[in-house]
């Protein structure tokens, strides 16, 4: 069933003006960030409350028309595209702090309050929300992709940050799960169940998060290295030692010389790790002692930023490095990948995709929250050359074949979207089937992104 006008004058009873069926609205609402193509849906509401998504939710539920929840577009496996159309809900105007409490390092927040958003509320106070994927999205984005980024060595990923949740369900029922208490041992972790689930089980309108003191003293370094492999096994020395750095990211060659023409750095053209290190003076100090000891043992070199200025700039141009990248190639698109590894199998998984990027005869500069065992390559690609898309493919399919292998998966932060059902069903094959029953008793009717996941 699709759009019929007594379901328009619904939404409209629930939200007044505040819907849109304009072509450049529904194209911008049916396209993230990755390569997959638009696909629009039927008509874009801007809802600001829970009650009025719910309102929508039960609407679209009685007339058999799909949901696809809207943050700000940034997620990489086209897990926003509308397969078979319907309404799209754009929680960009619920964007209000509901709740912060200082004494107790949590807040409540509606889904689309932006991280940078909270950020600049909280961090006078002295508080910071730390979960960094790079880009500005919205938090009820980030949990409903379980999003981490180059914080999560220190501080974790969403499922580790967020306390509790308000989700609308399939047929339009409010259900809050659970709480602002630390830990709890009561009943199925519904909150976990939600976060990563990409808008499938249900919409998250509100999020309650863990929140971070800002350490007293903040330092970081980038360490050049002769090659990957040294590397990696200053990463997993740190690692194994304990090490409490808060970033520890790699770029190698390509990424590098990508950073230096975007935005006019003069890091040395090798494989670099970029630290940062959080806490108390005399532990960032000692801290970084100990990786500089390590670096020097590996034959790198150590450089430090310290001042608030360098770390911003240095940090700044890592989040950029997805632009940079496809600056290279002016008039290509970008693929960017994400495969997970046990650390221990970090830098032969590296090495092993390089080497196939040669073999392929494919550009993909590599960066990578390298502390998880997370990297990603980013292809630059002709869109006009179907041959080198399929040359890309299948290198995609034999580095999540060879994570796979050893105990890794397909998609340490990025999600399944559209982009990675296939390769879900490889690395769980027998969960899957769970995950689909999950899926059919919550949503028997396939209302919330249908065609997502599973």
């Amino acid at each position: 069933m699709g759009l019929s006008g007594q379901l328009v004058d619904e939404i409209t009873a629930v939200v007044g003006d505040r819907w849109t069926t304009s072509a450049d609205e529904l194209a911008r609402h049916g396209q993230d960030e990755s390569w997959h193509l638009p696909l629009p849906p039927d008509l874009v509401a801007y809802p600001e409350t829970t009650e009025e998504v719910a309102s929508i939710v039960a609407m679209c539920h009685a007339a058999a028309l799909p949901v696809v929840p809207f943050g700000v577009g940034t997620s990489l496996e086209g897990g926003i595209g509308a397969e078979k159309g319907g309404v799209c809900l754009d929680l960009t105007r619920m964007d209000r702090i509901l709740r912060l409490s200082i004494d107790d390092l949590d807040v409540t927040v509606q889904a689309g309050v932006t991280r940078e958003q909270l950020n600049a509320d909280i961090n006078p106070r002295g508080l910071m929300f730390p979960v960094d994927p790079g880009a500005n999205a919205t938090i009820g984005g980030m949990a409903a992709t379980g999003a981490s980024g180059t914080t999560t060595v220190r501080y974790g990923a969403m499922p580790h940050n967020v306390l509790g949740l308000t989700v609308v369900m399939a047929d339009g029922r409010i259900v809050r799960t659970g709480g602002r208490a630390r830990k709890t041992s009561a009943g199925y972790d519904l909150t976990r169940l939600f976060v990563g689930s990409e808008g499938t089980l249900g919409v998250i309108t509100e999020v309650t998060l863990r929140l971070w003191p800002i350490p007293e003293a903040i330092a970081a370094a980038t360490c050049a290295f002769d090659s990957i492999d040294s590397a990696v096994d200053v990463v997993i020395a740190a690692t194994q030692m304990a090490l409490p750095v808060a970033r520890m990211e790699l770029l190698d060659e390509a990424a590098i010389e990508a950073v230096n023409a975007f935005d006019d750095m003069d890091l040395t053209v090798a494989p670099t790790l970029f630290f940062e290190f959080h806490g108390m003076t005399a532990a960032v100090d000692a801290c970084a002692d100990e990786i500089q000891a390590l670096v020097t043992d590996a034959g790198g070199t150590f450089a430090w930023a310290v001042e608030a200025e360098d770390r911003s700039r240095l940090w700044h141009a890592r989040h950029r490095a997805y632009w940079a990248m496809l600056a290279m190639r002016p008039g290509c698109k970008g693929w960017p990948t994400d495969v997970c590894v046990p650390i221990s199998e970090l830098a032969q998984a590296i090495r092993k995709a390089q080497y196939d990027l040669e073999e392929s005869n494919l550009s993909a500069p590599l960066v990578g929250h390298v502390g998880d065992g997370n990297f990603h390559l980013c292809y630059i690609i002709d869109p006009n050359d179907a041959d080198e898309f399929a040359r890309a493919e299948a290198h995609y399919e034999r580095m999540i074949a060879r994570a796979l292998a050893v105990g890794g998966t397909c998609t340490g932060e990025h999600g399944i979207g559209a982009g990675k059902r296939d390769f879900l069903r490889r690395e769980h094959p027998e969960g899957i089937d769970v995950m689909l029953a999950i899926k059919a008793a919550l949503d028997p009717t396939t209302t919330l992104n249908p065609g997502k996941v599973v």
